[in-house]
């Protein structure tokens, strides 16, 4: 409930403190905004939009895949005039997809401006179609997409409103880290547009740690007005895919995907979120944990943990094929092989299969340094999970993912996927099952995409009977003719957050140390929390 209007000085100046220090209470209790059918309404806001302003002020960078019909271009505009009033020379620009756009925006914001007290609006204001200068050094401006947008600000706060479909927004965004080196922060918010694109890449290396993106993923049923009545209405004139861009916050493939529809819709029906969230970065995502008595496999996909791609791995149980654990990030593979032997260890001396091409076989030789006890040979003529090598100085330790053996595998994940037999419930590898994609007669990942967890689930998969020859023949003949090796292409990087730092490559046999693995940032602190408001009452 509202407070009623302040007569005492002393109480205006315990509500303007307290204002500068908690956006929500300024919120909830001091702005107005025009709803659609309500006309001027106190701006009271849900939990969903709470928890995401906190986040605003907890991290520098923050990424938002949203449904539509959640009011987050609502709860931007209303921080973005808490930062302009209660901060001196806050630069705040806004860029949307068209013109339009960034008016209604300045539109959200003037009416936030013009219903505030007086004795509240501290800064005097001068309103523009497109901006809002404050006399305490601040300003809100909001333009539309162009090659050039923002690049002679120095801005305190970047706000991109539907960056999925901006056009050229890789170029744009390389383009605006000048912009923020100086300190800057960025809200980037999206609804998906399709597998691919800067977007979709920066949302894909948040999830990984991979960047410096705190990801907010915010689904139609956050909002508390959005029942499923409300939901089969708002969707019932519309396609599958389009509901899961829309609503689903799904990353809808553009082209054939490797799985079918109904494979990826019996993936997606699974997912769940872990019940933990282990190791340094919080990428190791446990859905079951280990069991007496149960036997398991731990495959990985090997990257040199700061390019392009990611490592992976998965624990699987043999007997179910249901997935216990995840891992996606960047981490070198000395410290890789350090995870996977804690890992295989706690799943009851798990078969522990990673690829051996490159750095993967790395990992193979120091799991066998560390005196692993169960390591997969592909030379095993016998059950892989009780083999001991009869040649060890001749045998290749691990999983070699050649040509031949990726069509198998591959195959095979398919056929586990199609006969409902293979659990998983993460949304990070449905994501990367969108993105793999038929290319021709190749199935690969699609350009900006991930395969990382595809291919690591995939050895898991060869492996789950215990024996790698649970395909059929004819599965075999198929994927012989149909398949090839997958693909990612490569793009240049730079140091904006969004696009990976590249290290000079090190040799397996150089030292790696821990400032190769993500730190991430104390949850605990806010960028604005500290801050001396003494300011506002001179």
């Amino acid at each position: 409930m509202r407070p009623l209007a302040l007569k005492s000085k002393e109480e205006q100046v315990r509500n303007i403190i307290k204002c500068g220090k908690d956006p929500i209470f300024f919120f909830k209790n001091f702005l107005k905004i025009q709803h659609a059918t309500r006309g001027l309404v106190p701006f009271e806001t849900y939990d969903f939009q709470d928890s995401c302003v906190q986040a605003f002020r907890e991290h520098r960078f923050n990424i938002v895949l949203k449904s539509r019909q959640l009011g987050l271009s609502t709860i931007t505009a209303a921080y973005a005039v808490w930062l302009a009033i209660f901060h001196k020379d806050k630069s705040i620009l806004v860029i949307a997809t068209k013109l339009p756009t960034a008016v209604n925006f300045i539109k959200k914001v003037k009416v936030m401006l013009n219903n505030l007290p007086q004795w509240l609006l501290l800064p005097k204001m001068n309103p523009t179609t497109q901006s809002v200068t404050f006399s305490n050094g601040s300003s809100i401006a909001a333009i539309p997409t162009s090659e050039d947008a923002g690049r002679s600000e120095a801005l305190s706060l970047l706000i991109v409103d539907e960056a999925a479909f901006i056009r050229n927004f890789e170029d744009i965004w390389t383009g605006l880290s000048p912009t923020l080196s100086t300190g800057g922060s960025a809200i980037v918010l999206s609804t998906p547009c399709g597998v691919g694109g800067q977007f979709y890449k920066m949302w894909m290396e948040g999830e990984a740690k991979a960047n410096d993106f705190n990801t907010i993923r915010l689904s139609w049923d956050v909002h508390p007005e959005h029942d499923q009545t409300w939901f089969e209405k708002e969707t019932k004139n519309l396609t599958k895919r389009k509901i899961g861009q829309e609503y689903m916050c799904d990353f809808v493939s553009s082209g054939d995907t490797f799985l079918t529809p109904a494979e990826l819709e019996f993936v997606h029906d699974f997912i769940v979120p872990p019940i933990e969230r282990a190791g340094l970065d919080r990428n190791i995502w446990v859905w079951k944990k280990p069991e007496m008595n149960r036997t398991y496999v731990v495959s990985a996909d090997v990257s040199r943990g700061d390019a392009h791609d990611f490592s992976a791995f998965h624990v699987l149980d043999v007997d179910t094929a249901e997935v216990c654990v995840e891992y996606m990030g960047k981490i070198p593979p000395e410290e890789l092989a350090d995870v996977l032997f804690e890992w295989g260890k706690k799943y009851n001396d798990a078969l522990v299969a990673p690829e051996n091409n490159t750095f993967g076989y790395f990992v193979c030789k120091k799991l066998q340094l560390l005196g692993y006890p169960r390591i997969y040979y592909h030379s095993a003529k016998s059950d892989p999970f009780t083999y001991v090598p009869i040649d060890p100085a001749n045998e290749k330790p691990g999983f070699p993912t050649q040509q031949k053996t990726r069509v198998a595998i591959l195959a095979k994940l398919e056929e586990l996927i199609r006969t409902k037999k293979l659990l998983t419930r993460s949304q990070r590898l449905y994501d990367q099952l969108q993105a793999f994609v038929w290319n021709g007669n190749k199935p690969q990942a699609m350009k900006g995409g991930h395969d990382d967890l595809v291919m690591s689930v995939a050895i898991a998969s060869w492996l789950v009977d215990g024996s790698g020859s649970g395909m059929n023949e004819d599965a075999t003949a198929m994927s012989w003719a149909l398949l090839q090796a997958t693909s990612v292409e490569r793009r240049d990087s730079n140091e904006l957050p969004g696009i990976n730092v590249i290290r000079p490559l090190m040799s397996p046999a150089m030292e790696l140390n821990s400032q190769n693995v993500y730190t991430p940032r104390d949850p605990g602190q806010t960028r604005f929390g500290n801050e001396d408001f003494g300011w506002l009452m001179r």
